[in-house]
């Protein structure tokens, strides 16, 4: 694609945050009464901002999303945020492309706070020049809002050098309000059917499949 600036999703693009963060939603609901134990039924979670899906599958009034994150927080920072894995091949996709000179950065609808100390635990900071995600108030949480503040942040001011790289629709749609191109991944939690009506321009299968797209 001869994209000099290549911007990642963190979860379903980067690393694999299933059991972390469903196991804090289900911790979140457990404080209103809803027992949910199948973890697989709350994937749906992974991407897009909590507040959002909070009124969107449980049918939470705003002020109970908002209060039901602190209590998501509860867990994930205790002990959700490090239940979690790189997908295999990412590591070396990462040193590949730093290798060729490519501007790496992180945008993530997952608080910055929590997505830094994602990445250094699994040490892949280093192959990033900026990593930017979401305000804990969440006044920054949107993906198009990230992209913005990520792009303003490593002083990149062409968009059409850069791509975004994510598994579910709102990457997509993020990368679009910012008139940059995109590209879905079907490792994550998006369908091929979300991320193609959401109007991505390239779809990768697998890690070596996006390494490829993202090669020189």
């Amino acid at each position: 694609m001869e994209k000099k600036v290549l911007l990642f999703d963190l979860d379903g693009t980067l690393t694999d945050p299933m059991v972390g963060i469903t196991r804090s939603v289900q911790h979140a609901l457990k404080f209103y009464g809803i027992e949910e134990p199948e973890l697989e039924k709350l994937c749906p979670f992974i991407g897009p901002p909590l507040k959002d899906s909070f009124m969107k599958f449980y049918g939470f009034p705003e002020a109970r999303a908002q209060e039901a994150i602190g209590k998501y927080r509860e867990y994930f920072t205790e002990k959700g945020i490090f239940e979690n894995k790189v997908y295999e091949g990412i590591e070396e996709m990462l040193a590949m492309l730093k290798g060729q000179g490519k501007t790496l950065l992180v945008a993530t609808s997952k608080p910055e706070k929590f997505a830094a100390q994602i990445l250094e635990h699994f040490h892949l900071s280093p192959f990033f020049d900026c990593i930017c995600g979401a305000t804990m108030d969440e006044k920054r949480v949107k993906k198009g809002e990230v992209i913005a503040y990520a792009l303003e942040a490593a002083k990149i001011r062409e968009v059409r050098d850069a791509v975004m790289v994510g598994d579910r629709e709102h990457d997509i749609l993020g990368a679009r309000e910012n008139g940059m191109d995109s590209i879905g991944v079907l490792y994550g939690y998006g369908s091929r059917e979300e991320l193609e009506k959401a109007g991505a321009g390239k779809i990768a299968g697998t890690v070596g499949e996006l390494g490829a797209m993202l090669s020189e």
